[in-house]
């Protein structure tokens, strides 16, 4: 079947969120589990079937995913961690038999902690880290995979294609316990791709997609060198068995790739033609190409004429199919769903959603096809296409996008905006100002979103609470948090954000220059999913955002409380950005309307403002040789924003949730003199590379796991701290959890801040001795 109209990959959380639903309530009650089982393989059947009836001819699936790809992939190997190979049995309600050892990897257990997880490449969705060793051995069991395969569209094979994370990816994404190469596993795990791919060979399966994303990163001549003998054995079991291989690369330059895999064998390469080049020099014209050009992780109208342009020169050089450069996993589902305002909706016109995107790639397909036949495309596409133009032009035209007074203050900006006095000098003025025992102990932000929470922002949002009566309740809630926090012992108090529906959305709610969706969800890890909001233009700050919240927070206390903003590299890689001008100039006008905020805190009474930038390794290019440039616009918004105070005023940032062992230079050239930083989930591994830079800053390396639902012990806590004074200076060390509490329980969050505070006193005692 000749494949003109295809897409990367598609999401599983659903179009209203029912896998979310459905995760949570068997985590709750396992006796939900033939739900949970139902609802996993129609959120992939509904979507493939949505999918070829709007005219994508081939479609990749993923079976039933209850969690993560990499987590299915190790499932489906056979290497779960065998630490939780004990966990007790599912109930057998229509699930796999290894589920629970299954999301005992992704959650942790009472007694053993959660597998790392940490970012998929540059972008906000997050994978479970498989845990291996150079004796590692794959067994690989497809049943449970081919049932639900084979179930979609009616067992009909020719228009399915299954999508599994391709094996140099898989090794590179992973861990080894014993300090092996994973690479090293790449023969074995080779043999076990081989198997994958003659069983589906022989259900009739035409095409069997692999993901090679880390096939546009930097790879060594010995790594590209296996990677190819990998692919063409592959490539002849493929042969073998009958069906044809597809490698899958996107977030990058696809060259690299197509010189690597060309004349192996494989007969489709997918490279991304929106974060890479379409001059693709080393494509030989005889694989299919599986062009990436409608973009799966922005949400603007694709450009049709000058994408058609490009599809038309490609077709001149051998067969195409047109795609979109990766996964749908990173974009909302539909525009339908929206119910934007009058005056949104002019900004909704510019926009394209996943229905958009799969609308755009085969109206695409179509006029290539039109084009290269010498054939008129049909009048709806015709006006399709029109339609598509003038949506272009009214967002280019649009008095929204540019405002004079932000130009200004951009063009006003000067180096030394960018700069404090030396650590030293500030450190001393706040040690004096804060007097702040040794090991300070403090939390990241947030406190348990709790069901009444949610219940009050809902009822304000219908009407049924009043502004004054909703401001009373969350009022009520940081009077609650302040109280907690005071009686468990901390130091550094936080208002708890009951307020804030997130660290990015509620703040985009309150700039001119944002959009925020309806329901515009996209799945962050598991059942986690976040309403990226829509950055379309110049950012102004009509008054201040969180003031009102801290001043009353910290009329409760004699302790210090800590202003919490959301820095402005988070702000942009947690929102859908505008692409019509370098992105370190919106970075720039974001750091602008933040510092304004600080200087209103201080002004309020705040000592110390913490601005978090979880996402600064995040957007971290993936080739070394642009990652300068990125680092330079990220650390300098960054530093306009927080420069503009005074020597006693201590500024805090937060990172988590990515390897930032190889940054720890910029988290220095950031200039915060604190930085709690994810470390539990890791085993501090951050911490070897502060002691080799010699970190002279404030440091706090997370001692709790926060993202798995369990306690931790005293001893736990106990051996991280004592690993953290081994390597930090005690007085420049806090203790802290890895990220903010809002989506776990009070019962769990007081339990484990009482071990941390405990820790902490622990500590100090023998630093006393």
């Amino acid at each position: 079947m000749a494949i003109h109209a295809t897409l990367a990959g598609i999401p599983r959380i659903g179009r209203n969120r029912e896998l979310k639903r459905a995760l949570e309530n068997y985590w709750r009650d396992p006796a939900t589990g033939g739900l949970l089982a139902a609802t996993a393989r129609n959120t992939v059947n509904s979507y493939i079937g949505a999918a070829l009836k709007a005219g994508i001819d081939s479609v990749p699936t993923i079976g039933r995913s209850f969690y993560d790809s990499m987590l299915d992939t190790s499932a489906l190997l056979g290497v779960l961690p065998a630490r939780f190979q004990n966990v007790p049995k599912t109930d057998g309600s229509n699930l796999p038999e290894w589920i629970n050892h299954y999301f005992a990897a992704a959650r942790g257990t009472k007694t053993q902690p959660a597998s790392a997880m940490t970012k998929w490449f540059d972008t906000n969705y997050h994978y479970i880290v498989p845990e291996l060793s150079a004796d590692t051995e794959f067994t690989s069991d497809l049943t449970d995979w081919l049932d639900d395969s084979c179930s979609l569209n009616n067992g009909a094979t020719t228009m399915l294609r299954p999508h599994l994370i391709g094996p140099v990816t898989y090794l590179s994404l992973s861990r080894t316990d014993d300090d092996s190469n994973p690479l090293g596993l790449l023969e074995k795990l080779t043999d076990a791709y081989a198997e994958i791919i003659a069983q589906l060979g022989d259900k009739g399966f035409e095409w069997i997609q692999l993901d090679e994303p880390v096939l546009v990163t930097d790879l060594d001549e010995v790594t590209l060198a296996r990677t190819r003998q990998a692919y063409e054995k592959l490539a002849g079991v493929a042969e073998s068995a009958n069906t044809k291989l597809w490698v899958q690369t996107y977030f990058g330059d696809g060259d690299q790739a197509l010189e690597t895999l060309s004349g192996t064998g494989v007969q489709a390469i997918g490279c991304d033609l929106v974060a890479g080049s379409s001059e693709l020099l080393h494509w030989t014209g005889k694989e299919l190409l599986v062009a990436g050009i409608v973009d799966g992780r922005n949400v603007w109208r694709t450009d049709l004429d000058a994408a058609l342009a490009t599809l038309e020169k490609l077709a001149a050089r051998g067969p195409i199919a047109v795609s979109t450069s990766c996964s749908l996993l990173h974009v909302p589902y539909s525009l339908a769903s929206e119910n934007p305002s009058e005056e949104d909706a002019e900004v909704l016109q510019w926009l394209a959603f996943g229905d958009e995107k799969i609308a755009e790639v085969t109206l695409l397909a179509r006029a290539l096809d039109a084009k290269l036949n010498d054939r008129q495309l049909d009048a709806a596409d015709l006006k399709v296409l029109r339609e598509s133009r003038a949506a272009l032009a009214s967002r280019a035209e649009s008095k929204r996008i540019v405002k004079p007074e932000v130009r200004e203050a951009l063009a006003a900006i000067e180096d030394s905006d960018r700069n404090r006095s030396p650590f030293a000098a500030r450190q001393a003025a706040q040690a004096e100002t804060l007097n702040l025992p040794p090991l300070p102990t403090t939390t990241i932000g947030s406190f348990p979103q709790t069901n009444s929470i949610r219940r009050a922002r809902a009822q304000l949002r219908t009407g049924e609470l009043t502004p004054a009566d909703y401001e009373s309740a969350m009022l009520a809630e940081i009077r609650s948090a302040i109280e907690q926090q005071e009686e468990l012992g901390l130091d550094v108090l936080v208002h708890g954000e009951p307020e804030r529906n997130d660290m990015v959305q509620y703040f985009s709610e309150q700039l001119d220059g944002y959009l925020a969706t309806t329901n515009g969800w996209v799945q962050s890890y598991g059942s986690r999913c976040v309403r990226p909001p829509i950055l379309y233009g110049d950012i102004t700050r009509p008054e201040p955002m969180t003031v009102q919240w801290y001043k009353a927070a910290a009329d409760m206390t004699d302790l210090p409380v800590k202003g919490m903003l959301t820095g402005p590299v988070t702000m942009l890689a947690w929102s859908f950005v505008r692409d019509d001008q370098p992105i370190g100039d919106t970075a720039d006008n974001v750091a602008l309307v933040l510092r304004d905020e600080i200087a209103d805190l201080v002004a309020a009474g705040a000592q110390i403002v913490q601005v978090d930038e979880p996402a600064i390794r995040e957007l971290l290019p993936l080739n070394e040789a642009d990652q300068p440039a990125y680092l330079k616009w990220a650390v300098g918004s960054f530093r306009l924003a927080t420069s503009g105070v005074a020597d006693e005023i201590q500024i805090h940032t937060h990172m988590c949730y990515s390897d930032f062992n190889e940054l720890i230079d910029t988290v220095d050239d950031l200039n915060a003199d604190v930085t709690s930083i994810e470390a539990a989930r890791n085993g501090m591994q951050v911490l070897a590379a502060l002691k080799d830079e010699g970190y002279v800053r404030g440091i706090g390396p997370g001692v709790w796991d926060i993202h798995s639902p369990r306690v931790p012990t005293d001893g736990e806590v106990n051996q991280l701290v004592e690993d953290a004074l081994e390597s930090v200076d005690p007085n420049l060390l806090w203790i802290n959890p890895d990220c903010g509490l809002k989506t776990r329980g009070w019962d769990e969050v007081t339990a484990s801040l009482k071990v941390l505070v405990a820790a902490a006193q622990q500590a100090r005692l023998q630093l006393a001795e």
